[in-house]
């Protein structure tokens, strides 16, 4: 037996060597290979330079990010989401305890950083109000009595995976929060399981429009034949791409997105930079009048904010029309960019923030004596309570979020969103990587964080005494000064009154 036992050991031991030397060959090999391609190459000079070494440079820059999220990077530390933020999105969507010890990482002495002001006699848990729908479009047919401040902001089907939009549908009407089907039309996935849809309208027009890319009113009335689809919402621009379109690969436009959008298949499709019948604020008013006449539901639009002048001259015209054409909603978008792809310059470098939008177009709004009429809708990296706390303070209705959704499925802000590789199948349409992402367990997810956002969001209203979120003001914020003091948001962004001079003025000229 000893010997036999021997015997297998020296044979194994000669197999693992031979192995190893032809393992060794093959590295060898390669390193020639690469050596010879390096050095007769001429289109990169690091390579060239020093051959086969230089190859390490890039492949340490890639995994570069992925090392920062895990390694070097502090809880506060890393965009665009840091990990303190992710880990709320991920402990919120599992449902586990949302504690933490020993005392807070966020560096509060920033200026900016928002703190809520606690009341001496906060609300008691028996006080407490739930949360109450609020209706948005009041002159329309069919006007919407939204359940939820908290929703599912725009991802269209081809951005996101078959799976990803179906976990959304489905975690969104056990929430009891609405979906935005993004500017790629409406997919069979969106009504899947049941939810609320807002109905966005791209540039484009991929859903509703003719042959000719012409916004369809015969589209139009199919999509609103769909009870759930309760609202529709005209898209001006966004927070990744301002003055810019969609843009969606073609490697991502495959035969079934591109029946849904109208559209040949495999190619890219990027959306026009604007609607190009839409010209002034009246031709908006226009189309968002002839969207509401054809559909008969509540019409909006969504729109970074940058120079505001062209919002005086809508809320004009408003009056000038009659109060009853104004846009049922308006989202304000931050202008930090979003999901999906974007020109790097845009996205860094283009339209205000929702930090300093969402006060003025709501102040602006005030002052057209349009508040009441006009819901306001926020978006833009609000992902955790005390963002949605603060917008529905500034002066938001509602809020949406898309990447705090992307989280609560398994994101892992792995930065591929445009490249058709997403390692969590969010944003893919391989179907290997889609087999990761199991809709009936993420929509479990989607739910879980869209409800215990809206519980604390309610627990942050509570400590600051008001029985409600919505009842959330800007007296109960105040904000880092760069001198390390806070002041109250009240004096910073004091709410101004209506101008009646300007009513008198607009009505004035409606007569004449």
């Amino acid at each position: 037996m000893n010997g036999k036992f021997q015997e297998f050991i020296v044979t194994s031991l000669e197999f693992l060597s031979t192995l190893f030397i032809f393992a060794v060959g093959l590295l060898v090999l390669a390193a020639i290979f690469f050596f010879l391609l390096d050095i007769t190459q001429t289109k990169d000079a690091i390579r060239k330079n020093y051959p086969v070494v230089g190859r390490f440079r890039y492949l340490f820059s890639t995994l570069g990010e992925f090392f920062r999220q895990y390694f070097f990077a502090m809880d506060r530390e890393e965009m665009p989401f840091n990990r303190a933020e992710r880990e709320w999105v991920d402990r919120a969507a599992k449902d586990h305890d949302n504690t933490i010890a020993f005392g807070s990482t966020k560096n509060l002495e920033i200026p900016g950083t928002v703190i809520f002001t606690n009341c001496p006699f906060p609300t008691l848990d028996d006080d407490a109000v739930d949360m109450q729908p609020l209706e948005i479009g009041p002159y329309c047919k069919k006007p919407y009595s939204a359940p939820s401040f908290f929703n599912i902001s725009g991802m269209s089907f081809g951005a996101l995976s078959r799976p990803a939009v179906r976990a959304l549908s489905y975690g969104a009407k056990k929430a009891g929060c609405w979906m935005n089907t993004g500017e790629g039309g409406l997919a069979p996935h969106h009504l899947e399981g049941g939810c609320d849809i807002v109905m966005q309208i791209g540039t484009a027009k991929y859903g509703v429009r003719d042959a000719d890319g012409n916004l369809s009113d015969k589209k139009l009335r199919e999509v609103a034949a769909h009870d759930q689809v309760r609202m529709f919402e005209l898209k001006m621009s966004q927070g990744a791409k301002p003055g810019k379109g969609g843009i969606l690969p073609g490697v991502k436009v495959t035969e079934e997105i591109a029946e849904i959008r109208g559209i040949p298949a495999g190619e890219d499709s990027i959306s026009p930079n604007r609607h190009p019948e839409i010209k002034s604020t009246g031709d908006m008013l226009d189309m968002i009048g002839r969207i509401r006449d054809v559909t008969g539901k509540p019409v909006g639009f969504k729109s970074v904010f940058g120079n505001f002048e062209w919002l005086h001259e809508m809320c004009a015209e408003i009056h000038k029309r009659g109060i009853e054409s104004a846009p049922d909603f308006i989202t304000v978008d931050s202008g930090d960019g979003g999901t999906g792809a974007a020109p790097m310059p845009l996205m860094d470098n283009v339209g205000m923030l929702v930090k300093e939008a969402l006060p003025l177009v709501s102040d602006m709004l005030h002052q057209y004596g349009l508040r009441d009429r006009v819901r306001l809708i926020s978006s833009g990296k609000l992902v955790t309570p005390s963002e949605v706390a603060w917008a529905l303070a500034a002066g938001a209705d509602f809020v949406t979020s898309a990447r705090g959704f992307m989280f609560s499925m398994g994101c892992i802000q792995a930065l591929k969103c445009n490249k058709n590789t997403c390692p969590t199948g969010i944003t893919t349409h391989d179907k290997r990587l889609q087999n990761g992402l199991n809709p009936k367990n993420k929509s479990v997810k989607v739910a879980n964080y869209c409800l215990n956002m809206i519980h604390e969001v309610q627990t942050i209203s509570h400590s600051c005494g008001v029985v409600r979120p919505r009842l959330l003001g800007r007296k109960h914020i105040r904000i880092t000064q760069d001198n390390g003091k806070s002041l109250p948001m009240d004096e910073l962004y004091p709410r101004p009154e209506i101008l009646a001079q300007n009513l008198a003025q607009a009505t004035q000229q409606s007569s004449e």
